[in-house]
């Protein structure tokens, strides 16, 4: 389409300079057939002109094409072509389209006039999303869509960005907007959104979202679909929309969503509502809507919940999956399926009806979001899982050192500490060793992991033995846990050679 300002230079170029269409056409970096058409069109070239005047490959059709646009007035040039070509026509598709313009066959449709459309107070409000492009978030990327609610009469705007249009953040937007507003006003315009609508068929046939239906009873207001190719029904959200885009968005394109939402809140109350009312030039956007307030409808005593409730799986690790990230759980939670309940701002993790984790939202990608106790609880279970094993490998070899460590125990000693000082005395000496020397141990009532260790020094040096050299085992329950029965060494002997003298 020519615009305005385009066609009037072109006409000043045309009809006061006196240049030549392709000079025009030269000049202004457009094709020769758009000047010639917005010369046409304002009446200072005669469609038949010379260039029209000679002759063409489609004169021969012009009759033909004139009685099958009478009989079928809004056939398709694509469709007239085909047929053309079948009957001999042997030019390409877009001279025949051109020409046919050219000519003027079709009859124009005349454009419809609208009334001016008015509101009450408090009557309607006007919805739609506003797309912002694409931002780098850590880990990749997110699409920022705007949710923006003017309310007819006054124009006072809400925004809202959000890093999604989903149902749950559409809702979000509306609680968010009637809760500023203080009340909603009794009916809302939609067009084909995609979170309100999910089935149209023609201009009546319409089914909104069930959780939009439940939205509206809970305020009370009618969501009323928008006719289609009607985008004066809903023409002050889409202006709203060109002027979030014009007069805040070029200066606060930078920051992140927080600030973002906290800068399009200020600007909707400080701004925007400052700017002359478009009834009365006389008042603000902000007088008409302190008139409009009282009469929106009140709002319920608790708000709509508008979280998104998905189902998560847990497996072997302690974490569920949600929108590109993972979030920690408590580890006794794994191998079950638990519900995620998630909002703009928190996440929130149940097992049935039981809270078991709480989390603050991560709009980045990919990234890992931990809660230090879940992490503190699974080492200790670790620790003590260990302390169990360790303490049933060292009473497998000695079951004796069951009375030592009760001893401790009473004494308030750290078991952990013990075992493993006994396992590493049992690695080095053997069991039967340590049995002896913890039997001994406990008859002198010393009931202790290095009274052990000087009684096998003792008992080795007595046997005229070099000092144990600790060995080093791997971290390996199959190695560490296995127990090996000593042998007499005898029974590895040769048999005596029968001619060997004795």
């Amino acid at each position: 389409m020519i615009s305005p300002e385009l066609r009037a230079e072109i006409r000043r170029l045309w009809a006061v300079e006196g240049w030549r269409r392709e000079t025009i056409a030269r000049h202004l970096g457009v094709h020769h057939s758009t000047v010639r058409r917005a010369l046409v069109s304002m009446g200072e070239l005669a469609a038949e002109d010379k260039r029209s005047a000679r002759p063409s490959i489609l004169d021969g059709f012009v009759p033909w094409l004139r009685e099958q646009l009478e009989r079928y007035p809004s056939l398709p040039a694509s469709q007239l072509y085909e047929m053309a070509r079948r009957r001999g026509y042997p030019g390409g598709a877009d001279h025949f389209r051109h020409r046919l313009a050219e000519l003027g066959l079709r009859p124009r449709r005349a454009p419809e006039a609208f009334f001016e459309l008015s509101t009450l107070p408090g009557e309607q409000g006007q919805v739609d999303w506003a797309h912002f492009g694409r931002r780098r978030v850590r880990g990749g990327w997110r699409t920022l869509w705007a949710f923006v609610l003017v309310l007819s009469f006054s124009r006072q705007l809400f925004v809202r960005f959000f890093y999604d249009a989903r149902l749950p953040s559409f809702l979000a937007g509306h609680v968010e907007a009637f809760t500023r507003f203080g009340g909603a006003p009794r009916c809302l315009l939609y067009d084909n959104l995609k979170s309100a609508v999910l089935e149209r068929v023609g201009a009546s046939g319409i089914r909104f979202h069930p959780r939009l239906l439940e939205l509206a009873d809970a305020y009370g207001y009618e969501p009323r679909p928008v006719a289609p190719r009607r985008g004066n029904e809903k023409g002050r959200v889409e202006r709203a929309i060109r002027y979030l885009r014009g007069a805040f968005w070029p200066l606060r394109s930078e920051l992140d969503l927080a600030d973002l939402n906290r800068e399009a809140d200020r600007w909707c109350q400080e701004v925007a509502a400052r700017r002359s009312w478009p009834q009365d030039r006389r008042r603000t956007v902000e007088q008409a809507y302190r008139q409009e307030r009282p009469l929106l409808l009140p709002l319920p005593p608790q708000p709509f919940p508008c979280h998104e409730i998905v189902a998560a799986a847990v497996g072997r690790t302690p974490y569920v999956a949600f929108d590109a990230n993972r979030y920690s759980v408590p580890h006794e939670r794994i191998a079950r399926t638990l519900t995620v309940v998630a909002d703009a701002e928190e996440l929130r993790i149940l097992d049935r009806h039981e809270l078991v984790a709480r989390h603050r939202r991560s709009w980045d990608k990919g990234r890992v979001i931990e809660e230090p106790a879940h992490f503190a609880a699974l080492r200790l279970a670790k620790h003590r899982a260990r302390l169990h094993r360790d303490q049933h490998r060292l009473l497998a070899a000695v079951p004796s050192a069951e009375r030592l460590l009760a001893a401790l125990g009473q004494r308030q000693r750290h078991l952990g500490t013990a075992v493993k000082r006994l396992l590493r005395l049992l690695d080095e000496h053997g069991p039967g060793e340590l049995a002896a020397a913890v039997a001994e141990a406990l008859e002198a009532g010393s009931p202790h992991p290095e009274t052990v260790r000087l009684v096998l020094d003792r008992r080795r040096h007595q046997r005229g033995q070099p000092p144990a050299l600790p060995l080093a085992l791997p971290d390996d329950p199959r190695v560490r846990e296995l127990l090996v029965t000593p042998h007499p060494l005898a029974e590895y002997d040769p048999d005596p050679d029968p001619e060997e003298p004795q």
